[in-house]
C-alpha cells in the first residue's frame, strides 16, 4: 500500500493523539475534552467548525473549487462504561471507562484525513467531517439528525468506517446491502399474585410463567421467522423475587432483552411475536403481562451507488486486499440514521488479529495504530475521487 508523504509525515502525531484520546475516554454526550480537541485541530487546519449538534457533536466543512457535489464522512467519539484490564503505557486514566470499540482510532482517522485534505486541496466540492457523540446506545446520531444535521449540512452521500479485528490493518471490506442489524430492546413484566412458597395454589406464580416464556422465546427465530432471514432474540435480564426470601413467590417478574434483524419486515415480526408469546403465556397461567418493544437503532444497509463509489476507491488504495464478501454483524450502529438521510456506505477497516481474544467491547481491546495510515489514506482518497477536480 502506498501512503502519501503528507499522510506518512503526520503518522507520529496522529498515533500520539490516538493514544492520548485512549487515555482520556468519555462516555456518550460527555465528550467535552474530545470534541474540544477535534474542533481545535480542525480550526488550526483552516476548516470552519460548527459545534453543539447532539450536544458534543462537531462538524467541520471544507469547500474547495466550484464542484457542487457534497459528501459527509462520519467518525464516532464516545467510549464505553467498562474498565480497561490490559496494561499498556496509554491505559485509560478514568476508572470504569475505556475505548473498547476503537472510537479513539476512528476520531483520529477522520482528523488525519481532514488535515491532509486541507493541505493538499486536491478536489472540487464540499466535504463535511462529522464527529458524532454517543454512538454506544445513547442515541447520538438520531439526536444530531433531529437537531438539523442534514438541514444545515446536506449531503449527496454519507460514509462511515469501523475497525474490524480479524482483518489485516491493510485490508478493508466494502459490501453492498445489510451490514449491521437493527438494535431494539423489549420488556415483559408478568404480574401474578404473590404467596407463600409452600402454598403455591393460593397465588398465581409469575416465575413459572417466566420459565415457560423463556423456553418458548427461541421458537420465534427457529420456527416463525423465515430461515433465510437472519434474526436474534435474546433475554438478557431477569428480575424476580429476593434471594433473602426463598419462601416467597413474588407478585411479578421483569424480563428484558434485545432483538436484531436486517429488514423492516423481520423487525416488525419480532415485535409482534415476542408480544404474542408474552400475552399467550400470561393467559395460560391466569396472570397478566405488560409488554413494550423499544425501537432503538434501524439496520445499517449499504446503498448500491455509494457502495460502488467506496469500492472503487478501496480497490485503488488496498488493491487485492479488498473484500467484497463479508458477513454482516448482528451488532448495531446508529450510523443507520445518517443512511436514512442520504445514500450511505459503511466499510470495515482491518484492525489486525484479536490479541488474546480481545474483540470489540472486551476489557483488553485496543485500536491498532498500524491501521491509521491505511484509514487516513482511504478517507482522503475517497474525497478526492468523489469530488474529483477533473
Amino acid at each position: 500500500m502506498q501512503i502519501a508523504y503528507e499522510i506518512a509525515s503526520d503518522l507520529e502525531f496522529l498515533t500520539d493523539l490516538r493514544r492520548d484520546l485512549h487515555q482520556h475516554p468519555e462516555l456518550g454526550f460527555e465528550e467535552e475534552r474530545t470534541s474540544a480537541i477535534v474542533a481545535r485541530l480542525l480550526e488550526e487546519a483552516g476548516i470552519p467548525v460548527h459545534r453543539g449538534l447532539g450536544g458534543t457533536g462537531v462538524v467541520g466543512t471544507l469547500q474547495v473549487g466550484n464542484g457542487t457535489r457534497v459528501i459527509g464522512l462520519r467518525a464516532d467519539m464516545d467510549a464505553l462504561a467498562m474498565p480497561e484490564t490490559a496494561d499498556r503505557p496509554y491505559k485509560s486514566l478514568v476508572p470504569g471507562k475505556m475505548h473498547a470499540c476503537g472510537h479513539d482510532g476512528h476520531t483520529v482517522l477522520l482528523l488525519g484525513a481532514a488535515r491532509y485534505l486541507a493541505r493538499t486541496r486536491n478536489f472540487s466540492g464540499t466535504v463535511h467531517f462529522i464527529f458524532q457523540p454517543a454512538e454506544e446506545g445513547r442515541g447520538g446520531a438520531k439526536r444530531m439528525v433531529e437537531e438539523g444535521l442534514f438541514d444545515r449540512f446536506p449531503c449527496d452521500a454519507v460514509y462511515g468506517l469501523h475497525n474490524m479485528p480479524g482483518l489485516d490493518p491493510d485490508e478493508i471490506a466494502v459490501v453492498e446491502g445489510p451490514q449491521l442489524a437493527s438494535s431494539d430492546s423489549w420488556y415483559v413484566t408478568f404480574r401474578g399474585i404473590g404467596t407463600h412458597g409452600a402454598k403455591p395454589h393460593l397465588g398465581k406464580d409469575p416465575v413459572t410463567a417466566m420459565a415457560t416464556f423463556l423456553s418458548a422465546l427461541q421458537t420465534i427465530v427457529g420456527r416463525v421467522v423465515d430461515p433465510l432471514q437472519p434474526a436474534v432474540v435474546s433475554a438478557c435480564s431477569v428480575q424476580a423475587g429476593n434471594p433473602q426470601a426463598l419462601n416467597v413467590i413474588p407478585d411479578f417478574v421483569e424480563i428484558g432483552g434485545t432483538a436484531r434483524a436486517y429488514t423492516p419486515e423481520v423487525r416488525d415480526q419480532l415485535d409482534t411475536e415476542i408480544g404474542r408469546l408474552a400475552r399467550g403465556t400470561a393467559e395460560m397461567f391466569g396472570i397478566s403481562a405488560d409488554y413494550r418493544f423499544e425501537r432503538r437503532i434501524p439496520p445499517v444497509v449499504n446503498h448500491a451507488d455509494a457502495t460502488a463509489r467506496a469500492l472503487s476507491v478501496a480497490r485503488e488504495v488496498f488493491g487485492a486486499k479488498v473484500r467484497t464478501a463479508f458477513p454482516p454483524s448482528t451488532a448495531g450502529d446508529d450510523f443507520a440514521y445518517f443512511g436514512q438521510q442520504a445514500p450511505g456506505c459503511y466499510v470495515w477497516l482491518g484492525n489486525g488479529p484479536a490479541v488474546d481474544g480481545a474483540l470489540h467491547h472486551n476489557t483488553a481491546y485496543d485500536f491498532n495504530d498500524a491501521a491509521i495510515g491505511p484509514g487516513v489514506t482511504f478517507w482522503s482518497r475517497l474525497v478526492e475521487r468523489e469530488l474529483s477536480a477533473v
